[in-house]
């Protein structure tokens, strides 16, 4: 049996999903551990100048936002940026290289968050080990996944909102500031480069870029939503104009009020924002708001990750045991397991740093695949009412995707080693895959050529 005609014998998806549900979906995905964890990395790239690379992040994003807006209307259907490898390539290869990159980076950034709950938020309330911290909250975030996908939304609603509201409160600590005069907005134009300043903002761009991310899971619920083609586009360039336009001021506000120095040193540096302004804001309730969101962004990702290895098997490219659907919750259970088990251990062998970068790193090489895909595919007909992306923007998207993923970008060389040993073994578990296909279809033609021959028993 292939996996396609598995997937016929499987209940569908539920179709539960508004247009405003999709919206906070794509706004509770992009925003969290990004600019709550990493903004003092960006920090000690540029100094001052901490907004630059949000709004550089930002465009490129965008780009990137608008092959993805265009491809999910033409081909609407949960495996994402494997589908659309697809459809512009047909080579089997590269279809499965894409999906499981793009797995592996939504897995290492539900990895990146969970250590990220056992960090110095966390510490405002208790010490425990971060790698148990991590592998109990992913297990957590499983057991909700496996609930269903409207109860998953109706969570991440209430969490996008708590986390929206943190990231407004600094916004508004910064508005205070400028009217009493409390702040120095100069510092915000300070670049500080221990090498070439374009360097140091390309090495910025690339950690505000991951901040950025998110946007791109939103097609793997497709089959979820009610209005696709018209609900999607929206939600998807809705959500990432909204938390680019909070990005931009709240990287304002850190440099307007904390020295660069600090935020570089600091494994909380909005709690910093928070300490070292006049505003009454007790320590620990920003702390908690801090961990809703760092726990909002591991929960969508493992809501994506397993729809995106529910939609590979549904199309063949995995075993088809990865697109069971249960019953009762309509939801993909194998393939929630599966991403859940990774996760843990990513979670428990790696650091917060270097797992965020390796998720940067593997989506730029899909956002590569994407632009490129969107491309090859301007031929196809749109179907009425589908977005159609201007030529030039994924183009562009393409080029920034292949620079900042290039060794122009200073990142430690084991994040290379870390994304090729992912790549590495996608590759041997295609071969495997194939090599197993190849047997048992040797054997099913044989066992038919032996029942044209044998006479029939009695």
């Amino acid at each position: 049996m292939t996996g396609r005609t598995a997937h016929a014998a499987q209940p569908a998806l539920a179709r539960v999903l508004s247009g405003r549900m999709l919206l906070f979906l794509v706004l509770g995905d992009v925003l969290g551990s990004g600019i709550y964890a990493l903004i003092g990395q960006i920090a000690a790239d540029v100094g001052g100048m901490i907004w630059v690379p949000f709004l550089i992040a930002f465009a490129l994003a965008f780009l990137t936002g608008t092959a993805y807006a265009e491809l999910v209307g033409k081909y609407p259907r949960a495996a994402g940026a494997a589908l659309y490898a697809n459809e512009a390539f047909r080579r089997p290869f590269l279809t499965f290289m894409v999906g499981f990159t793009v797995l592996s980076a939504g897995i290492t950034s539900t990895a990146t968050a969970a250590r990220a709950i056992g960090g110095k938020y966390l510490a405002e309330f208790m010490a425990a080990p971060p790698v148990l911290v991590a592998v109990v909250f992913i297990l957590l975030t499983a057991v909700l996944n496996a609930r269903g996908i409207e109860e998953s939304a109706r969570v991440n609603l209430v969490l996008t909102v708590i986390e929206l509201a943190g990231l407004l409160l600094i916004v508004g600590i910064g508005v205070h500031a400028l009217a009493t005069g409390a702040g120095k907005p100069e510092r915000a134009f300070e670049l500080r480069t221990e090498g070439p300043a374009p360097l140091a903002l390309l090495a910025g761009t690339t950690l505000a870029l991951y901040a950025m991310l998110g946007f791109e899971n939103s097609v793997n619920l497709v089959e979820e939503a009610r209005r696709p083609r018209r609900d999607l586009p929206r939600a998807l360039f809705g959500g990432m104009f909204i938390a680019g336009t909070v990005y931009l001021f709240v990287a304002f506000t850190c440099a307007m009020l904390v020295d660069p120095d600090t935020l570089a040193g600091s494994g909380a540096p909005l709690l910093e924002v928070v300490k070292a302004s006049a505003v009454p804001v007790p320590s620990r309730l920003f702390a908690a708001v801090a961990l809703v969101a760092v726990a909002n962004t591991a929960l969508m990702n493992m809501v994506m990750a397993s729809r995106l290895v529910y939609g590979m098997a549904a199309q063949g490219a995995i075993p088809a045991v990865f697109a069971r659907v249960l019953p009762g919750r309509r939801t993909p259970l194998t393939a929630i397991g599966f991403v859940t088990v990774l996760a843990v251990v990513l979670a428990s062998t790696g650091q917060l740093a270097g797992l965020a970068d390796t998720t940067v790193v593997l989506l730029l090489l899909v956002f590569f695949v994407v632009n490129s895909s969107a491309l090859a595919l301007r031929r196809e007909p749109a179907p009425p009412g589908a977005y159609r992306a201007p030529t030039w923007a994924p183009a562009l998207g393409a080029l920034s995707c292949a620079v900042l993923a290039s060794p122009l970008v200073h990142r430690e060389g084991t994040v290379y080693l870390r994304a090729l040993g992912l790549l590495a073994f996608a590759a041997v578990l295609f071969h495997a895959q194939k090599g197993v296909g190849s047997r048992f279809r040797t054997r099913e033609s044989s066992g038919a050529a032996l029942q044209r021959v044998s006479p029939p028993s009695d």
